[in-house]
């Protein structure tokens, strides 16, 4: 049986996971959120002190930290060595420690096979740095989900404010722009716009208009064959 996916790749803060889950709810797809794996990775680096500049010790530990993913009510839960840490790993410290270990060929190879599995069984909405690149190179249809740093520094401080968490707008700012750099320059499968990728900028559009943009490709795309 042939399953369908769709690849989104992007900087942190473009809007990813919430454009993603939205594609997936309208397409009745599975939405499968590969930045969360890395944070779960991430997790288990900090509880460990493990420095993310330590390679050695990231090499020989990441193989003791057994990522795992369920789905309860069409909502994707993160299990870390048999714990449910969907709610532990979206904090600042989690996500800028996800984006500094993701260098690692180690990490990211140790989490691709379950992403590819994944995509094997159902079809899937998978985002993340490398899914059109790298994960899901033949993915049926590959979106470069993009906005300004400003914005998306913006989106972040927003998120974090309605949950009460003090934050200041210009070190998200700066915090993002960093780790575009990381993202974009790490050796191994670096972030990067596949040459077959759909580039849709978010900055001016709302959530349903890039949802509804994307699913419009899609179609356009499967209708073609």
């Amino acid at each position: 049986m042939k399953y369908f996916s769709i690849a989104i790749d992007g900087p942190a803060g473009a809007g990813k996971s919430t454009i993603a889950k939205r594609i997936a709810k309208k397409l009745n797809f599975i939405y499968v959120d590969t930045g969360a794996m890395y944070r779960a990775m991430a997790l288990y680096f900090i509880r460990n002190n493990i420095e993310a500049s330590d390679g050695d010790k990231i090499k020989n530990s990441c193989h003791q930290a057994e990522v795992t993913i369920e789905y309860s009510n069409g909502e994707q839960q993160i299990f870390l060595n048999g714990e449910n840490v969907s709610r532990l790993i979206r904090t600042e410290e989690v996500g800028n420690m996800a984006s500094a270990v993701s260098v690692y060929q180690d990490v990211r190879l140790k989490l691709v096979e379950l992403q590819r599995n994944m995509a094997k069984k159902s079809d899937v909405v998978m985002d993340g740095r490398d899914i059109g690149t790298f994960v899901l190179p033949d993915a049926d249809l590959k979106i470069y989900l993009t906005a300004s740093p400003k914005e998306r520094a913006r989106r972040r401080f927003v998120e974090l404010q309605e949950k009460g968490i003090p934050a200041d707008i210009d070190v998200i700012e700066k915090d993002i722009i960093e780790r575009d750099y990381r993202d974009m320059h790490r050796e191994f499968a670096p972030l990067r716009q596949a040459e077959d990728a759909v580039v849709v900028d978010t900055t001016n559009m709302t959530i349903d208009e890039v949802a509804d943009t994307i699913i419009r490709y899609f179609h356009e795309k499967i209708n073609k064959r």
